[in-house]
């Protein structure tokens, strides 16, 4: 079984930074991918960050040029840098990872409990 722990979340004011991590434990072969969603109140689960083995990223417009998504594969952590944040930014916030649990097995997805991320003056 593979655990997923998102930390780094709480309020920060606008145009302030937070960085937030979500460390995996438990029986990890490899982690394809791992993404960053984010779901505020009403609304659903969006996309915000993904990161792919060889390093390849995306963003959607919204976070692009601010959020940065990045992986310390040694420690089987992944990392999301945000910066110049808006209200329009707060949400819960959750990762999820691709992982592979022996070498020959298919991959499951994972998915973390989330961290609350509040934009506000």
């Amino acid at each position: 079984q593979v655990q997923l722990v998102e930390s780094g979340g709480g309020l920060v004011q606008p145009g302030g930074s937070l960085r937030l991590s979500c460390s995996a434990s438990g029986t990890i072969f490899s982690i394809d991918s791992m993404d960053w969603y984010r779901q505020g109140p009403g609304n659903q689960r969006l996309l915000v960050a993904s990161i792919f083995n060889g390093g390849r990223t995306n963003y959607p417009d919204s976070v692009k040029g601010r959020f940065t998504i990045s992986r310390d594969s040694a420690k089987n952590t992944g990392y999301l840098q945000m910066n110049s944040l808006k209200p329009e930014d707060t949400a819960v916030y959750y990762c999820n990872a691709v992982v592979r649990t022996n070498s020959i097995g298919p991959s499951t997805i994972y998915w973390g409990q989330g961290t609350q991320v509040t934009v506000s003056s």
